[in-house]
């Protein structure tokens, strides 16, 4: 089959999926592409559905392109949901019994939301939060009522609680471990942003799980148990422990001679490519058989990871490469109602042998730094900032240039990249940092372009 003949299918219309088959056009004018979802014909920004629901944006502000952008780019859209994949025949299976067949298939099938067998997980008024329809059901579910429970501690956790609260719904939030997002954040960081969420009037509750959701006289959920023996009325539940990779639906009958190797997610190489010629996967629903590097994870269900996703296989296809996925430091950022959030490099939530950590928290206001390095040569290996934006450049420059700590810390003004007029505390930090370790740090007025670039830079 000719090149210009080919049929490239991408399940799934969410950044990886979208980025894939932005990045095969930028590459490849003949190659013909379709993009299928079920849930919805346009693909959207998923961090913006919860300001749909407290009023600041509407639908058609979620969509980063207009709608003429893909019959112009010749992107073909449809909106099936897939039954299964028949990997034999190359062909998806769609509900309606309809068929369509591809040469090449992209799975970017994205996440769904986690839950564990809780006895009334089912019940009408508890759910999770991922999805356009799951956006629909929380209206529906949230309709005039009083108390919410959330179960989970992470970030959409903490979007559901600012999305009730805009609604003056009070909020209870279960969160198994000792201080918040302690699965992730060391003690410092996990506490100061747990008191902030308090401040918004949120009841959290720590070393506290969920046992059961009881149902009420008319089926619905009206209370819940928790694991301290304490019962919550309430008229809703939302579901936030995680989200699992969505791949339930591509697991093959055991008769079936082509059988899609699936692990939590689907099993791929450094260049996206399963078990199966000419199926692929990237995204929330990829797992690679080895991690990228020592500081990622398999399963890396983050946004910028899927797009990075996206540009690489997308590169590939559509020039007829073979380049593996170079993903570079980590990175992640978040938003606790205002509090901004930033990490990049390796900031263990416990200690590790080998690695030293300097904390820093401001007296009055939440702003925190965390500065993690190797022990002996200090050479820096990630950062926390809490209320502090940082350049992320920056620090992709410098972990990758095996800066220490106290060279960031000079030219920690360089790094910042906050608003004109917001109140920098880089010498406080520098004054710290010199008082904890008893090494002298002053602000180096050289800028960080000419540590990196030279002189000339």
């Amino acid at each position: 089959m000719s090149e210009r003949n080919k049929h490239i299918v991408i399940l799934g219309n969410g950044i990886s999926g979208v980025t894939c088959a932005r990045y095969i056009r930028k590459h490849n004018g003949d190659l013909s592409i379709t993009v299928v979802s079920g849930e919805s014909v346009y693909f959207y920004s998923r961090t913006a559905l919860m300001y749909v629901y407290m009023g600041h944006m509407k639908w058609e502000h979620t969509k980063p392109y207009e709608d003429w952008f893909w019959e112009k780019n010749r992107i073909n859209l449809c909106k099936a949901w897939v039954s299964r994949v028949a990997f034999e025949d190359k062909e998806l299976v769609f509900e309606d019994g309809s068929r369509l067949r591809y040469d090449i298939l992209v799975l970017a099938t994205g996440s769904k939301p986690a839950a564990y067998g809780w006895q009334g997980q089912d019940l009408p008024g508890v759910q999770g939060l991922y999805s356009l329809q799951d956006l629909a059901l929380l209206e529906k579910n949230t309709r005039s009522i009083k108390h919410a429970v959330i179960v989970g501690g992470g970030l959409i956790g903490v979007e559901l609680a600012e999305m009730l609260r805009s609604r003056k719904i009070s909020v209870t939030m279960l969160v198994r471990e000792g201080h918040f997002w302690g699965n992730v954040l060391p003690k410092e960081e996990g506490v100061l942003i747990g008191d902030h969420i308090g401040q918004h009037g949120v009841d959290l509750r720590l070393h506290v799980e969920l046992e059961q959701v009881i149902p009420g006289e008319d089926g619905r959920v009206s209370a819940v148990k928790t694991s301290a023996g304490e019962t919550i009325a309430c008229d809703f539940v939302g579901l936030t422990v995680g989200v699992v990779p969505n791949v339930d639906f591509l697991r093959t009958d055991s008769d079936e001679t082509t059988v899609l190797e699936i692990g939590r997610g689907v099993l791929v190489n450094a260049y996206f490519e399963t078990n199966i010629p000419d199926v692929y996967a990237v995204g929330d629903c990829a797992e690679f058989r080895e991690a990228p590097s020592p500081e990622r994870k398999k399963i890396e269900q983050v946004w910028y990871t899927g797009r990075m996703h996206g540009e690489t296989l997308g590169a590939n296809l559509g020039k007829s490469q073979r380049r593996s996925y170079q993903p570079g430091h980590w990175f992640n950022s978040a938003k606790f109602f205002d509090l901004e959030y930033q990490v990049y490099g390796s900031v263990p939530n416990v200690p590790e042998e080998g690695l030293e950590t300097f904390f820093w928290q401001h007296e009055q206001r939440p702003v925190a730094m965390r500065l993690v390095y190797q022990a002996g040569t200090r050479v820096l290996v990630g950062i926390h900032a809490i209320g502090w934006r940082l350049d992320h450049v920056f620090f992709d420059d410098t972990i990758s240039k095996g800066w220490t700590a106290e060279q960031v810390l000079e030219s920690l003004e360089e790094a910042s990249f906050n608003s004109e007029f917001y109140r920098h505390s880089c010498e406080a930090v520098r004054q710290a940092f010199t008082k904890q370790t008893g090494i002298s740090v002053t602000r180096n007025k050289k800028s960080w372009v000419q540590w990196i670039f030279g002189e000339k830079a």
